[in-house]
């Protein structure tokens, strides 16, 4: 049944869908001229406020660069790469394979959403080597783990709002991970979608006749560097005394942060991966190998952040942002805020793809609405969280880096994924209100 339904939708998705670079310059032209015409605002003035705010998200694209860099600089390290290898010997068919990619990809983005990227991109071409099965079904079963990225340890407003000095502390104080991430409601959510999104990966597998597949001697991993010790400086790159030594300095230092009831931080989530990541590779060689092949899937963060940052400055700066969310938020109730806090999520992510950025936007129009309807502001910011989170399952963006290191294109897995988008949308509202 859902493999019929997604028939459609990968074709019109394979036709239709832009190049996610092409995608924010056509969002670019569609928000300019929202701003204009919904907002009145001058041809003059929006292009000062996209010009203005162009570069007013680097330490968070920065932040953002990390987050998936050490989740690839862990993800490729020896352990890891071994441990997909066993997993992968698990499947003995190509449903089993859709289904094992699933799992892996979900639990490993609730970890850390890069980290998750990664290994369901290496879990996905892992797999391709020994199970004849549609490329392009397994590569959008890994990229759909993604979903969960918001609820989980690495999820950029809930940890926004668990930081001291966070924008909004004087209006909604300092909120724990206990009442967000770890709350009773979140983790339901996360369960149920553990269980609906890789069913709905396996009934969408396409008949064989319509299925494409890779030949397995085309899908190579980048080797590591054979070690070179002619010389001191050679030696030194190759020595694990070292980066281990100071891999094992940073664990400590995280050990004695939590000990001292430090909370999670998307700072502290990178500092974690990357030490984690400097301990298991050993040399230096290995690790600058992995991060040189880390920061090429980082391509697309680095020239479209600073275009969705300007897009940004034109929802705020011009009202606009404002408009839409009123717009939802005003036939809200107490029951349903959670639900159109969470809608409106959904359609603003298309324009502003980044969490925290998103939480600046939306944030001082769901908090006021939220606590004028006794909302509980926790349940709010994950709302916002999980509607972010949602519609990534058509907007490219994040799935440049698992593209990247898959070899398809955006258009291969979208009309998968837009599948995952109605259904989702349904199991992730129903939790937010009545859960």
């Amino acid at each position: 049944m859902l493999n019929i339904i997604s028939r459609p939708l990968v074709r019109l998705m394979d036709r239709y869908l832009p190049d996610p670079y092409m995608f924010v310059l056509i969002l670019t032209v569609i928000v300019a001229l929202a701003a204009m015409i919904v907002e009145a605002q001058s041809p003059l003035a929006v292009i000062r406020m996209w010009g203005d705010g162009f570069w007013s998200l680097l330490q968070f694209s920065m932040q953002m660069l990390l987050v998936l860099v050490t989740g690839y600089m862990m993800a490729s390290t020896p352990v890891v790469r071994r441990l997909l290898a066993r997993l992968a010997d698990v499947a003995t068919s190509p449903g089993a394979a859709i289904l094992l990619v699933s799992y892996v990809s979900l639990v490993a983005s609730w970890l850390n959403w890069g980290f998750g990227l990664v290994v369901g991109a290496l879990f996905a071409k892992e797999i391709a080597r020994k199970i004849r099965v549609d490329y392009r079904l397994l590569v959008a079963s890994a990229y759909s783990g993604f979903l969960i990225w918001h609820g989980g340890l690495a999820g950029s407003i809930p940890l926004a709002v668990a930081t001291e000095g966070h924008p909004f502390q004087d209006q909604i104080g300092v909120i724990g991970t206990g009442e967000t991430i770890f709350s009773g409601f979140n983790l339901a959510i996360v369960g149920a979608l553990l269980i609906v999104v890789p069913l709905v990966n396996r009934m969408m597998m396409p008949p064989e006749s319509e299925s494409v597949y890779v030949d397995p001697a085309l899908i190579k991993d980048a080797e590591m560097p054979v070690a070179q010790a002619d010389t001191p400086s050679e030696r030194m790159m190759d020595s694990k005394i070292l980066p281990v030594a100071i891999g094992v300095s940073g664990l400590a230092y995280l050990v004695d942060y939590f000990v001292r009831s430090g909370g999670l931080t998307l700072n502290i989530v990178n500092f974690l991966f990357l030490m984690v990541a400097i301990v298991l590779h050993g040399s230096a060689r290995h690790l600058l190998a992995s991060l040189n092949e880390g920061v090429k899937g980082g391509a697309g963060i680095v020239i479209q952040f600073p275009f969705y940052a300007g897009i940004m400055a034109i929802m705020v700066g011009s009202g606009l942002a404002v408009t839409i969310s009123n717009a939802l938020v005003s036939i809200a109730s107490e029951a349903t805020l959670p639900f159109w806090a969470f809608l409106s999520a959904g359609i603003v992510n298309f324009f502003v793809p980044s969490g925290g950025g998103q939480w600046a936007v939306q944030a001082p129009v769901i908090l006021p609405a939220a606590e004028a309807l006794g909302v509980d502001s926790a349940r709010a910011a994950m709302a916002v969280a999980w509607g972010d989170a949602w519609t990534n399952m058509v907007q490219p963006f994040w799935a440049l880096p698992i593209l990247g290191i898959a070899g398809l294109r955006a258009k291969d897995i979208m009309g998968f994924c837009t599948l995952h988008l109605i259904l989702s949308g349904i199991v992730i509202s129903l939790g937010l209100m009545y859960l």
